[in-house]
């Protein structure tokens, strides 16, 4: 089976250039191409490719980014950037990319980075994910085929049901199928938890208030209605709010 390829870059005569010297090699098939992150990412869910080649700087979201999505696909797909800069070498790699391409990309670099490619595919199905060291900015919502990307930024809460999680954000509300858990660990410094089945963005809270009964609901700058805090949760959360 060829190996599927997306190309991603931001600049048209650069994505021309991958596509030609890809071409030159008989086990490799371009999928699809992209322009910004969004796009990759959409490409990416759609033709579920075996490789990606990414350029790193794109306006928006940019490679960094997008390849830090990507290592939550099934099947994840393996990575190469395709940069004009060595700056971000070290980045790439905590971003688990198996090659980094210099530009202007040399065919021999190229089939270095397909050789690569190849042995990462045969292997992936028992690889594990790898951890990032960077948090992302932006959290990735399927919606019936496609792709939302939501900042992090405008996120007000989120809320576990069942099996997913409900990102409430500025432009209204998303599903996206990650846990709870493995949010609070990832975004720490943005969240709190407020109950076991609620994160709040701290950026949010305005005070707690205690009700007639005893319990205790957290007040948002944009939730239409505070939100229920677990008793467990409160000593953590009175700390939290006076140190905002």
């Amino acid at each position: 089976m060829p190996l599927t390829v997306v190309v991603v870059d931001d600049e048209p005569l650069a994505r021309e250039r991958l596509r030609g010297l890809l071409a030159g090699q008989s086990d490799v098939q371009v999928v699809a191409e992209a322009g910004d992150g969004l796009a990759a990412l959409q490409a990416c869910a759609e033709h579920r490719p075996d490789l990606v080649l990414l350029d790193i700087s794109m306006p928006g979201v940019d490679g960094l980014e997008v390849a830090r999505h990507l290592a939550a696909f099934d099947p994840r797909p393996a990575v190469v950037f395709c940069t004009a800069y060595d700056a971000h070498a070290l980045s790439a790699f905590e971003a688990a990319a198996i090659d980094y391409l210099m530009k202007p990309v040399r065919v021999e670099r190229l089939v270095s980075a397909l050789e690569r490619a190849h042995t990462f595919v045969a292997g992936r199905a028992s690889a594990p994910a790898p951890a990032s060291h960077q948090p992302r900015t932006h959290l990735c919502a399927r919606l019936r085929g496609s792709l939302r990307l939501i900042p992090l930024d405008d996120v007000h809460y989120l809320q576990a049901e069942e099996k997913y999680v409900v990102v409430h954000h500025a432009r209204g509300e998303d599903l996206i199928e990650e846990s709870l858990k493995s949010l609070e660990e990832e975004f720490a410094s943005r969240f709190v938890r407020i109950h076991r089945n609620c994160l709040v963005a701290r950026h949010e809270l305005m005070e707690l208030r205690r009700m007639d009964d005893g319990r205790v609901q957290a007040v948002l700058r944009h939730a239409p209605a505070p939100l229920e805090v677990s008793r467990r949760c409160v000593p953590a959360l009175r700390e939290t709010v006076k140190a905002l």
